[in-house]
């Protein structure tokens, strides 16, 4: 037998202990490695970001100068509606006092006969073209 046993104990414990800080060693070397390649992709996922965000900034600034052309826009094209609507009455009204007056009894058909006659007209100016065409 041996002298001293408990060495050969202490020897095999020394060794699973030495196994156990190579294992976590390595472990460790592993866990920092990961991280080290997340910051550095964290690190380019966030340059793309800012650039990102600038291109942003920038669409966001001309989206608010489009929308302030087009609010320009629709007034005055509101003004031209209100202007035109206002002409259109008055021509309307006019023209209901000159056919009353001159014209009561047809002045009853030409809300169909004017429609139809426009119709008409655009037809044969379409055959004219046609036969110019050909």
């Amino acid at each position: 037998m041996d002298k001293f046993p408990i060495s050969r104990y202490a020897l095999c414990i020394m060794s699973l202990i030495q196994i156990l800080l190579i294992v976590l060693i390595v472990a460790a070397v592993v866990a920092v490695v990961f991280l080290v390649s997340l910051f550095i992709q964290l690190r380019t996922t966030a340059r793309e970001a800012e650039k990102t965000l600038a291109e942003v900034r920038v669409l966001v600034q001309h989206l608010g100068e489009l929308d302030l052309e087009v609010k320009a826009r629709v007034e005055e094209l509101g003004d031209t509606l209100r202007v035109s609507r206002k002409a259109a009455i008055g021509l309307s009204e006019a023209t209901m006092q000159v056919t009353s007056k001159l014209l009561p009894g047809p002045a009853k058909f030409l809300p169909l006969i004017l429609p139809v006659t426009s119709f008409v007209l655009r037809q044969m100016k379409k055959r004219k073209e046609k036969r110019h065409v050909e």
